[in-house]
C-alpha cells in the first residue's frame, strides 16, 4: 500500500509475535506449473429488494431469481512494501499464487494465477475451525481447536501441492496473536503440514483487508470506513474521499483494531439465552462493550462522519450473512452478495430480529445454520456499534478481504521485482555498449 498506517493508539506493537512478515510456503510446493483454462467470475450490483418492516416477521427463503446482475470491477493496483517484497521468490509465467488466512473462527485458502493486472481463481477452500474457542477465558488455544485447525490446514497443504503452488503467503491473525501458545501452534503447523504461518499485526491485517476489497466502495465524494468483523478482533479503517471503483488503493487516514470479534465477544459475554429478556440484555451488553472499545476511534472521526456523503464497506461473515437474509436467499450465493449495497436501516432491522430469536430459530434460517447460530448475534452487536459511530445511509458488502489483499500484494511486488530486474539489465547493457 502506498501509505503507511498510523500507529494503533490502543494496541501495543509487542502484540505481533510473528516477527517479520513475508514468509512463504515450504519448498514442497515449488513444482512446475500446469495450464488451467478457468476464467474469472464477475462482480455484483445492488438489488433494491427489502426484507420487510416488521422486526418480528419470520425470515423466509424465496426464489433467488433476480437477486441481482453481475457487474465487472477493475483490478486493484498497489505499491508493494518491504514485507511484501520479502515474500517474493522468482516465479515463471503461469505458476500459481496462494493466500491462506487463518482467523479465529475460519481457515480460508485462495489459489490463483495472474491475469493481466488481476488474477483468476483456480481453487478455494473455507472451513469453520473455531481456533479461538475459549481463548477469551483461558488465554490459550485448546487441544480440540488446534486439532480441528490442523485438519483444515492439511487439506490446504494438499491443495497447494496439487495446484503446483510455488509462491504463497500464509497468515494467522488475532487468535494466534493473543494465545500464550500461539507461537507453539505455528511451529506445530509448520512441522506437520509444511505451511509457514506468519502471525501478522493488527495493522497489517487492516491494510490487507483494505487492499482486498476497496474496489467495491460505493461511488460518492465523501470519506469511507472499511471494516472487518473477524472472530477475535474487528478492524476499522478510515480512508480518503473519492476514488470509488478506482484501481488506486485509497489513502488510509486513521484506523483502529479492537479485540472483539464474533468468537471473543460471545465467549466473554456468555451464551445465556434462556428467555427473550435475557437475549435482549445480552445483546445490549455486547453493544455496550464494543461501543466503549470503539470510543477513541469514534472521537477521532467525528468531523469526517459529519460529511453528507459518507460511505461504508464491510468485509466479514457477519455482513455477508445479513446480506443473504436481506436478499432472502435459500442458500448462500457469493455472486449475489459480493458488491451488494444495502440500506443501513435494513441491516439494523435484520440485526434486531436476530438478536431476539432463540439459537434454534437462528439455526433454521438459510445462510446461518448451526455453525453461525451462536456467533451471528455478536456480529450484529458489532455492526450496530459501527453504524452508530459512522451513520452511513447504505452499507457495501464484500465477500473478499485479506486473501485477495495478499494476492494483490505479492503480485504487485512480483511485477515491481520484474521491472527492477529489466531496468538493471538495461543499465548494464547501456554500460557495456558505451565502452
Amino acid at each position: 500500500m502506498a501509505e503507511t498506517l498510523p500507529p494503533d493508539r490502543n494496541r501495543s506493537a509487542g502484540k505481533n509475535r510473528g516477527g517479520k512478515s513475508g514468509k512463504v510456503a515450504d519448498f514442497r510446493y515449488k513444482r512446475p506449473p500446469q495450464p488451467d483454462s478457468r476464467s474469472p467470475g464477475g462482480g455484483r450490483e445492488p438489488r433494491a429488494k427489502a426484507a420487510g418492516s416488521d422486526a418480528r416477521r419470520p425470515m423466509r427463503p424465496v426464489d433467488k431469481n433476480g437477486a441481482g446482475k453481475n457487474a465487472s470491477g477493475k483490478p486493484a493496483r498497489t505499491r508493494p512494501d518491504l514485507a511484501d517484497i520479502g515474500a517474493i521468490r522468482s516465479a515463471t509465467h503461469g505458476e500459481a499464487y496462494a493466500a491462506l488466512d487463518l482467523g479465529t473462527n475460519n481457515c480460508r485458502l485462495l489459489i490463483a494465477r495472474p491475469s493481466g493486472r488481476d488474477f483468476t481463481v483456480i481453487d478455494a477452500f473455507s472451513r469453520v475451525v473455531k481456533l479461538g474457542e475459549g481463548l477469551a477465558t483461558t488465554g490459550r488455544l485448546s487441544d480440540a481447536a488446534m486439532d480441528r485447525t490442523l485438519g483444515a490446514l492439511t487439506i490446504c497443504a494438499d491443495k497447494l501441492q496439487r495446484r503446483n503452488v510455488r509462491l504463497a503467503r500464509s497468515v494467522a491473525t488475532e487468535a494466534c496473536r493473543r494465545a500464550a501458545n500461539g507461537p507453539e501452534f505455528i511451529e506445530r503447523v509448520r512441522r506437520e503440514t509444511g505451511i509457514a504461518l506468519d502471525i501478522i499485526s493488527a495493522e497489517e491485517e487492516a491494510r490487507l483487508a483494505v487492499l482486498g476489497c476497496h474496489i467495491l466502495l460505493e461511488s460518492g465524494d465523501g470519506p469511507a470506513v472499511i471494516f472487518d468483523i473477524g472472530g477475535g478482533s474487528t478492524e476499522l479503517v478510515l480512508v480518503e474521499a473519492g476514488n470509488e471503483g478506482s484501481s488506486r488503493v485509497p489513502r488510509i487516514l486513521d484506523w483502529q483494531s479492537v479485540p472483539w470479534g464474533v468468537v471473543s465477544l460471545t465467549d466473554t459475554v456468555g451464551r445465556g439465552e434462556d428467555s427473550e429478556a435475557a437475549r435482549i440484555a445480552r445483546f445490549a451488553a455486547m453493544r455496550a462493550m464494543v461501543t466503549q472499545s470503539f470510543a477513541p476511534f469514534a472521537a477521532r472521526v467525528t468531523e469526517a462522519a459529519r460529511h453528507p456523503d459518507i460511505r461504508l464497506l464491510g468485509t466479514s461473515g457477519t455482513v455477508t450473512t445479513l446480506a443473504s437474509l436481506y436478499l432472502e436467499l435459500p442458500s448462500y450465493d457469493r455472486k449475489a452478495v459480493d458488491g451488494l449495497i444495502v440500506p443501513a436501516g435494513e441491516m439494523r432491522e435484520i440485526s434486531a430480529r436476530l438478536s431476539v430469536m432463540t439459537p434454534f430459530e437462528r439455526a433454521t434460517l438459510p445462510c446461518i445454520g448451526q455453525d453461525r447460530a451462536d456467533l451471528v448475534v455478536a456480529g450484529c452487536a458489532i455492526l450496530e456499534a459501527i453504524l452508530d459511530l459512522w451513520p452511513a445511509r447504505r452499507l457495501g458488502v464484500a465477500d473478499r478481504g485479506i486473501r485477495e489483499g495478499i494476492l494483490r500484494s505479492i503480485m504487485a511486488a512480483e511485477r515491481q521485482s520484474e521491472r527492477s530486474l529489466k531496468a538493471l539489465k538495461s543499465q548494464r547493457g547501456n554500460g557495456r555498449g558505451g565502452r
